[in-house]
């Protein structure tokens, strides 16, 4: 399986068998310009949108013709659960709700958090289970910030951390960079890669490991 960071919130994971997925796409003139991140392109099978806002719905700027999950569904052979959450802290009354998307590719069990902004419940993170893989927001404002975020990992217990939704060159949204969970979380894999492959082989079994990826647009 690959897995590359496109930027924001947005994933491209590519299966063994060429199965597409790509998570939250933006727009790169979403809220007045605030990215200069290209716009994703990848072809695509299939899109998970975690919610309705224009940094993480632009699936016309996929190529193909992807089925669109907004909750629960199949891409291909792919198995999809998408539990509801919140955008914020009020049980979505300042921004919505928003789903968190469980998935398995090639043996690895991947949980996308999309922009959540608050703590999973007990029944939540039952109802997600194991997780090797997790694709976690870390910037703060609008979602989780670094401290939330390390207690999100501290519940789902991942093999795996892929921090996401945090200040770069190419974002002028008022969050913060990934330095501060790194701080909070403490020793890092900065990989220097926007794209990693991985098998159920290479999931570390030592702990919880942080693997930062540059993005790819």
């Amino acid at each position: 399986m690959k897995i590359k960071w496109n930027g924001h919130a947005s994933f491209t994971i590519t299966a063994a068998d060429g199965t597409v997925v790509v998570t939250d796409p933006y727009d790169p003139k979403a809220f007045g310009g605030v990215f200069e991140y290209d716009m994703v392109t990848d072809r695509a099978d299939g899109v998970l949108v975690s919610h309705d806002h224009a940094d993480h719905n632009h699936v016309k700027g996929l190529s193909g013709s992807p089925e669109v999950l907004k909750g629960s569904g199949k891409v291909g052979d792919i198995s999809v659960k998408g539990i509801e959450t919140a955008h914020d802290e009020s049980g979505g009354k300042e921004r919505g709700t928003n789903t968190v998307f469980f998935f398995e590719v090639d043996g690895i069990h991947i949980c996308f958090v999309g922009d959540l902004g608050h703590q999973l419940s007990e029944e939540q993170i039952k109802e997600i289970g194991p997780v090797n893989v997790l694709l976690t927001p870390v910037g703060g404002t609008f979602t989780v910030d670094a401290e939330g975020a390390a207690e999100l990992v501290k519940s789902l217990s991942p093999n795996v951390v892929i921090p996401m939704h945090f200040k770069t060159g190419k974002t002028r949204l008022p969050i913060a960079g990934v330095e501060d969970f790194l701080k909070v979380m403490g020793d890092a894999n900065k990989t220097g890669k926007s794209e990693i492959d991985i098998t159920s082989a290479d999931i570390p079994t030592g702990g919880t490991e942080v693997w930062v990826l540059e993005h790819a647009c």
